[in-house]
């Protein structure tokens, strides 16, 4: 049965019966048949279908919510028989919110050293996501926030502590400062995360009356190409402005008064037995966790 979960969990996943096959690597006649049998076992209808998918049926929703449980746990069942024999292999999938994404491959690169028969796809989400896709086991591990929003029942290791810049040209408004207010930077345009990213939500909490952004986006690397080609600004983490390599004409300007600190982790679920390939990047993560305070 445990392919068959994985079909409808493909399906709902690409709400596309070709697509779903594919990324299953098989036909699509036979993922119909799949989901058809799993159907007739349970004895309730799971898709709304004629020719083309419309979604699951509220039977589906159910069944979709287990599928994803049982086909995990097997996965990880199948990790631990075999990591007591052989090395380490498989899949991870960990996602980021935007400022945490040059952790990844801080994680990644030196796993991969130790293990390199597990590969990575590295996601960028937003923290409600990341904490959704933790829940509905689409995801391995997340780097988020730890303590601006509750997480819920899940294991975390701390990592760095995020402090922000304001990145401005030369030449511009507070171009030529060693450091600027909050109070500062509400005065000037900003281009800025969408609404949906904690960033932009701490960010709001920060300014003072701050006027509409010019342009929003969900990815660093636009904002950071409005800064570098108009005469825009945005704030940045200061791990990312590192990662960018800020040099003229583009200034990384610390943001003062207050100095708003939020701790970035890595976030996993709370389960027993724990996933090997889970238990070894939290294994990973420890040696890059910020020192406890005393």
């Amino acid at each position: 049965m445990i392919d068959k979960l994985e079909f409808l969990i493909a399906l709902a996943r690409e709400r596309n019966f070709s697509r779903a096959a594919e990324s299953c690597g098989v036909t699509q006649p036979t993922l119909s048949a799949g989901i058809k049998q799993l159907e007739e076992t349970l004895g309730v209808l799971l898709v709304n279908r004629s020719s083309r998918y419309y979604g699951l049926t509220a039977e589906g929703e159910r069944v979709l919510e287990w599928g994803r449980r049982i086909v995990s746990d097997a996965r990880a069942m199948r990790q631990d028989v075999y990591a007591a024999k052989t090395a380490l292999s498989g899949h991870l999938t960990l996602a980021a919110v935007p400022t945490a994404l040059p952790m990844a491959a801080e994680l990644t690169i030196p796993f991969r050293a130790k293990h390199p028969g597990v590969r990575f796809t590295v996601l960028s989400k937003t923290s409600r996501e990341i904490l959704s896709m933790l829940d509905d086991f689409q995801i391995d591990a997340g780097l988020t926030y730890l303590d601006n929003e509750p997480l819920g029942d899940i294991q975390t290791v701390p990592l760095y502590r995020e402090r922000y810049q304001l990145l401005t040209r030369a030449g511009s408004r507070y171009g030529e400062r060693e450091k600027v207010t909050w109070a500062d930077v509400a005065r000037i345009p900003l281009c800025l995360l969408t609404p949906d990213m904690q960033n932009r939500r701490i960010i709001d909490q920060l300014l003072v009356n701050p006027a509409a952004p010019p342009v929003e986006s969900n990815s660093m690397l636009v904002l950071f190409a409005h800064v570098r080609i108009g005469r825009y600004a945005c704030v940045v983490s200061e791990m990312l402005a590192s990662m960018l390599s800020v040099s003229e004409p583009l200034r990384a300007i610390p943001i003062v008064e207050p100095q708003e600190i939020y701790t970035i982790g890595l976030v996993s679920p709370r389960r027993e037995p724990i996933p090997p390939l889970t238990r070894a990047l939290a294994a990973e993560a420890s040696k890059l966790a910020m020192p406890k305070p005393n």
